[in-house]
């Protein structure tokens, strides 16, 4: 098949392009490049793409309408998955203005594309942080998301029911997944494991958030690359009956659409995961033990029931396994830098 993939410079569009390359498929992908991180760790994805006869790469950003229909005007997808967007809960914080434009703007871009090519599915990425101020645990997709606690939240929350409106209007078959805590291999640098592994590594100390009693539903970069190749053909249609207890599925009244969660649904607390990463380094970190920061929640947790029933499959790498194999990517890495 043909993608069209966004993002595909970044942490998770890297991971999802290279395994469909993997696989024989053919994929389209664009990304704007953008400074938020150092661009060379963007360049050096992309040129292991390009390792592969069936990749193309497009670099462009989202706000730029005309170069993003003629990309992909271009490709002529089978498939569109939308994962390029202003990542970071805490920047959001810092820069508000880059998410209204990359994740609200860029988006509807995107949606009209989709709209123009009519894709045998629409997929698009959001985040746990859509569900806030939730203390109901695990989160579940028919729950109430409406208290978003940052602005990145709040814009893909948006784009969710952005993405609804298309699929109701225009009959575009559409998935939304939220994402947990992804992490492993190739991940951004302003991400916690990241930041403590570079900070370790250097004998600096780490700030711990939250005084170290927060948890997260981590998830391995593979295993939500797993979740979303295998959703690809989990094509919502509307109308259809839900699959299992009535009123978990997330799938629409009036849309082919739906949202589902990719997670483990096993959080794991702060501090057993920077224990983790001390003993996969062998070293002990320096710990600045801090307040919470704004827009943070205290935990996440994922029900993964409805990606169950939708594909048959559950993340289940363990924290250890995905921490040591982030460290070897990055003493591997920096190894020459």
């Amino acid at each position: 098949m043909k993608f069209f993939i966004t993002g595909t410079a970044g942490f998770i569009g890297y991971h999802l392009a290279r395994r469909l390359l993997d696989e024989g498929h053919f994929v389209d992908g664009y990304d704007g490049m953008t400074p938020y991180y150092d661009p060379r760790l963007k360049t050096a994805r992309v040129e292991r793409l390009e390792r592969s006869n069936g990749y193309r790469h497009y670099v462009g950003m989202l706000e730029d309408k005309e170069f993003l229909d003629t990309a992909v005007d271009e490709s002529q997808p089978d498939i569109i998955i939308h994962l390029a967007a202003q990542a970071g809960v805490r920047y959001s914080l810092e820069c508000p203005e880059a998410y209204v434009s990359a994740n609200l703007v860029g988006t509807f871009n995107v949606m009209e594309a989709a709209r123009r090519i009519q894709p045998k599915h629409f997929l698009a990425a959001s985040t746990s942080s859509v569900y806030g101020g939730n203390e109901k645990m695990p989160f579940m997709e028919t729950d109430r998301a409406d208290s978003p606690m940052t602005l990145y939240a709040a814009t893909k929350k948006a784009n969710e029911a952005m993405t609804h409106s298309y699929a109701h209007l225009w009959k575009i078959p559409t998935t939304c997944f939220r994402f947990f805590t992804v992490y492993g291999p190739w991940g951004r640098p302003d991400m916690a494991l990241f930041k403590f592994v570079d900070a370790i590594e250097n004998d600096r100390p780490i700030d711990v958030y939250g005084e170290g009693q927060m948890g997260r539903d981590f998830t391995y970069v593979d295993d939500l690359v797993e979740g979303i190749v295998r959703l690809v053909d989990a094509v919502p249609v509307e109308g259809s009956p839900v699959l299992f207890e009535e009123g978990v599925d997330s799938l629409s009244p009036v849309a082919p659409w739906r949202v589902v969660n990719i997670a483990g649904g096993q959080p794991i607390g702060l501090m057993p995961f920077i224990e983790t990463i001390e003993k996969s380094l062998g070293k002990t970190a320096q710990k600045n033990m801090l307040p919470m920061q704004k827009g943070d929640v205290h935990q996440t947790m994922s029900d993964p029931s409805l990606l169950n029933a939708l594909t048959g499959y559950v993340p289940e790498t363990c924290v250890e396994e995905g921490v040591s194999a982030f460290v070897d990517w990055y003493w591997d890495y920096f190894a020459d830098k």
